[in-house]
């Protein structure tokens, strides 16, 4: 496996690479009730330029493993413009991490809430609800990821974004079976 370096990245990772180790847990139902709360927050910081938050990933999903991680898609008006809304969740306790053209990615200090901010026509809304409507809706499906994730996290990897990536064609796939399975 290649190393990533600074330069696999570029400025997308505020403050650079990190090291973690990936661990996946047994679900836990306290997840839904964790995203509300972090909803409720983002709502009541942002108001109306809030124009949809959702649960996603794992920690969405009744029985998947995951990591101990919550995954909130946030759409704005323009992610790009972060004076509307990136100071605001600074403010109640959000961190800049990620930062790319059409996506942008806070999280909390504990590292334990990620917010995906993307605009409101962004096409990857569509395929990340997809995704997670198919895992909790097919239990095979549900169980190729969960599978994958764990032998995944067995390994030794330099970010989570090299262990994200090594999902994709899991994910692909999936989530063009959703597709295929709707049209």
């Amino acid at each position: 496996m290649a190393m990533l370096d600074e330069r696999d990245y570029g400025d997308v990772l505020i403050g650079g690479i990190e090291k973690v180790e990936i661990r996946i847990v047994d679900y836990d139902p306290t997840w839904a009730s964790q995203f509300q709360e972090h909803a409720t927050r983002i709502r009541a910081a942002l108001g109306d330029i809030t124009l949809c938050i959702e649960h996603i990933g794992s920690t969405s999903v009744p029985g998947l493993p995951s990591k101990p991680i919550i995954d909130i898609i946030l759409v704005v008006a323009n992610c790009a413009d972060e004076d509307a809304y990136l100071r605001l969740l600074e403010t109640v306790g959000y961190q800049l991490r990620v930062r790319e053209t059409d996506h942008r990615m806070l999280r909390t200090l504990s590292r334990d809430v990620h917010i995906h901010v993307y605009s409101s026509n962004s096409s990857e809304i569509e395929r990340l609800l997809a995704f997670r409507d198919r895992l909790r809706q097919d239990a095979s499906e549900r169980e190729l990821y969960a599978q994958t994730k764990r032998e995944l996290a067995a390994r030794d990897w330099p970010d989570m974004n090299a262990y994200a990536d090594a999902k994709t064609q899991v994910i692909e796939g999936i989530i063009a079976r959703s597709r295929a399975a709707k049209a």
